[in-house]
C-alpha cells in the first residue's frame, strides 16, 4: 500500500512510503525555481507519481498535516500565501507593514477551530481530484506529531526521547515525547507564545535577513561578536524553562517590539550573539530536563529549531546523552514525509525506516544529460570517463574546484555528495572565490566539509556519534587546522558529512584525494547561487554553470568545460 504525504506551507512538498520504506520525496522549490515555495505542490505530486509510475488513482491514502486557524485561512485565500512569500523574501514590500505582521503572530497562537479540519479536507480534496484522483481517504496528522515521527522512525533507536521544536504548528511550538516501539507519549507542548524559533525568526528579520530562511546567517554572525556576559544579555530574561516547557514573559507581538527596541542602539554581532546565547541556554536546558525526568540517553528531535546546529552541539555534549538523531530535513519540508509515515504505521504498523541516505529525488538518465548538452547554447567541451570519481578527485587535489551533479537528487536543505560544488579544503583563495563569485554568500558564512568517516577522529575532538547528514557541528583538531582552513568557522568548529558507503561514487572521489593529499577530506556546498534553490534537473546544472562562468563540471559520466 502506497501512502502519499502531502504538506503546502513554507517549503511545500510530497512523499510516498510504502512498508518501511520512503520511497520518493521532494520539495516544489526543485521545480518551480522559488526558495521554499508556498502552496498546493503540484509538481511535486507529480514527481513522486512519475518516479514510482504509478496513476493518481493508484493512490488510497493521503496523508495531510497542520490544520490551525492561520494555516486554514491561507487555504481559503491562497492570495495571502503568496503575498507573505513575496514579503519574507524581500521582493515586495506590502502597505500597513506593521498591521500585517501583527495579525501574522496574533494569528499563529490561534489553534485549531472547529471549522479548519472541514475547509482543510476540501481545499485538499479539490485540488487532488483536479489532478485526477479518486476514492482517496485524506488523514491528518498533527504537525508536531509529523515532526516527532520524522525523528523517531528514523533514527534506528527502539525506545528513545524525541523532542520538536519549531517556529509553529497547529498552535505549538515545541513539545517533548517519548518514543517506544512505534508508539509516541506526549509529555509536554509549549505554546506557539511562547515559541523560540519565532523569537530567532524575528531577530532574523530585523538583522534585514529573511525570516525562515537566513536563520543560519544570524547564528554564524554571532561567532564574530565580543563574548557578551550573560548578566549583560537583555535577552535572556525573555524566556525560562519551567520543566518540560519553554516559557515567555512577551506575547509574540510584545516581544517583537522590544526587541526592535533592544537593536536600536545594539551592534548586529553582538545581537546576533545574544539571540543565539538566548536559544542555546533555553533549548539545552529544557533538552536536560527531558532526559532527567525521562531517564533516557537516546535522543532524536526535528522541527526548524534542529537546524542550528550550534545548538545541537551543546545538546550533543551533554554527559547524560548518549546516542542522538536529527532529522535531516528538519523544517517544515520534511512535513510530508512526517505524515505518510504516520499514517502508513497507523494503517499497516511499519515504523522502523531507518534513514541510511537522503537520496530520496529524482533521477535523470544519462540520454537525458546528453540531450541537455546537445541544447547547451554556449561553447561547451565535454567528454564521457568511467573513472569520473577518481578523475575529478585528482582534479580537485591539484586546486580545482568543480560542479558535482549525480544520481538522485538529495531531500532536504544540505547537497550531500549528489547536487554539490566540490572545492579543496585547505585553499582560502578558492573558498573566496565560490564566495565571491559563485555562490554570492556573506564573508561571515563558512562552508562545510564531506570526509571519509574513518577519518574523523583526526580532524575533531568531540565525536560522539558519525554525522553523515550534516546535521551537527563538531570542534576540530587544532593541529590539523590549517590543512582545512577552507571548512572551518572563525572558532574552529565544523558542519561535517562523514561518509560511509552510502554514496559509492562520491567515496572514490574523496578517498582518490585522500591518496593525493593524505587527508580524505573536501568542501562541499550546495549546487545552487545564493537565495536560490539546489539545482534539480541536468538542465538547471547547465543553466546554473553558464550563469555563474564556471569552468568546470561532472554530470553524470560526462566532465564538462565551458569555453
Amino acid at each position: 500500500m502506497y501512502i502519499l504525504g502531502i504538506w503546502d506551507g513554507h517549503d511545500c512538498g510530497a512523499a510516498i512510503v510504502e512498508d518501511d520504506e520512503i520511497k520518493v520525496a521532494v520539495n516544489e522549490e526543485r521545480f518551480t525555481r522559488r526558495k521554499l515555495e508556498v502552496g498546493f505542490p503540484e509538481n511535486s505530486i507529480k514527481c513522486c507519481l512519475d518516479f514510482l509510475e504509478l496513476k493518481p488513482t493508484d493512490i488510497s491514502h493521503i496523508a495531510i498535516t497542520t490544520t490551525d486557524f492561520a494555516k486554514t485561512l491561507t487555504r481559503i485565500f491562497p492570495s495571502m500565501k503568496e503575498s507573505y512569500y513575496l514579503f519574507r523574501r524581500r521582493m515586495e514590500k506590502p502597505r500597513f507593514e506593521h498591521f500585517r505582521r501583527n495579525i501574522k503572530y496574533r494569528t499563529t497562537e490561534l489553534n485549531e477551530k472547529p471549522l479548519c479540519r472541514r475547509i482543510t479536507k476540501w481545499y485538499f480534496k479539490k485540488n487532488l481530484k483536479k489532478m485526477g484522483f479518486e476514492d482517496f481517504d485524506i488523514h491528518i496528522v498533527e504537525h508536531h506529531l509529523a515532526h516527532a515521527v520524522t525523528a523517531s522512525y528514523c533514527s534506528g533507536f527502539k525506545k528513545a526521547l524525541i523532542i520538536t521544536m519549531d517556529g509553529v504548528g497547529d498552535g505549538l511550538s515545541a513539545t517533548v515525547n517519548v518514543y517506544n516501539d512505534g508508539e509516541i507519549e506526549r509529555l509536554s507542548e509549549t505554546l506557539a507564545k511562547d515559541s523560540i524559533g519565532i523569537f530567532f525568526e524575528q531577530v532574523t528579520n530585523l538583522l534585514g535577513f529573511r525570516e525562515l530562511e537566513d536563520e543560519g546567517k544570524v547564528m554564524a554572525l554571532s561567532d564574530y561578536a565580543y563574548t557578551v556576559p550573560d548578566e549583560e544579555n537583555k535577552l535572556l530574561n525573555l524566556f525560562t524553562v519551567n520543566g518540560l516547557r519553554i516559557q515567555s514573559n512577551q506575547t509574540t507581538a510584545s516581544r517583537y517590539k522590544l526587541l526592535n527596541k533592544i537593536l536600536w542602539n545594539t551592534p548586529r554581532e553582538e545581537f546576533s550573539y545574544m539571540a543565539q546565547r538566548t536559544l542555546e541556554k533555553n533549548v539545552v536546558q529544557l533538552f536536560q530536563n527531558a532526559i532527567e525526568e525521562t531517564g533516557l540517553s537516546d535522543v532524536c528531535w526535528a522541527g526548524g529549531v534542529a537546524s542550528n546546529i550550534k545548538a545541537n552541539m551543546k545538546i550533543k555534549d551533554l554527559p547524560d546523552l548518549k546516542r542522538w538523531f536529527i532529522f535531516p530535513h528538519m523544517g517544515d519540508g520534511g512535513l510530508a514525509i512526517g505524515a505518510a509515515l504516520y499514517v502508513n504505521h497507523e494503517l499497516n504498523g511499519s515504523n522502523n525506516c531507518k534513514l541510511d541516505d537522503v537520496f530520496l529525488g529524482p533521477e535523470y538518465p544519462e540520454d537525458e544529460i546528453e540531450k541537455s548538452l546537445k541544447n547547451v547554447k554556449e561553447k561547451v567541451k565535454f567528454e564521457e570517463r568511467d573513472d569520473i570519481a577518481r578523475f575529478v578527485g585528482d582534479f580537485i587535489s591539484n586546486k580545482n574546484f568543480v560542479l558535482w551533479y549525480q544520481g538522485r537528487m538529495e531531500i532536504g536543505p544540505r547537497a550531500l555528495g549528489n547536487r554539490s560544488i566540490l572545492a579543496p579544503a585547505f585553499s582560502l583563495e578558492i573558498k573566496d572565490e565560490l564566495n565571491l563569485h559563485i555562490k554570492k554568500r556573506n564573508w561571515f558564512q563558512p562552508f562545510c566539509p564531506s570526509l571519509l568517516k574513518e577519518e574523523a577522529e583526526k580532524f575533531f575532538v568531540d565525536i560522539k556519534g558519525y554525522d553523515k547528514f550534516m546535521t551537527m557541528g563538531y570542534r576540530t583538531r587544532p593541529e590539523v587546522r590549517e590543512r582545512v582552513k577552507a571548512v572551518i568557522n572563525i572558532d574552529g568548529s565544523a558542519r561535517p558529512q562523514m561518509l560511509e558507503d552510502e554514496n559509492p561514487r562520491y567515496r572514490r572521489l574523496i578517498e582518490q584525494v585522500k591518496k593525493n593529499t593524505g587527508d580524505g577530506i573536501i568542501l562541499n556546498t550546495s549546487f545552487n547561487l545564493h537565495g536560490e534553490p539546489i539545482v534539480c534537473t541536468p538542465k538547471d546544472a547547465l543553466e546554473t554553470m553558464v550563469k555563474t562562468r564556471t569552468k568546470y563540471m561532472a554530470l553524470g559520466n560526462f566532465f564538462i568545460e565551458l569555453k
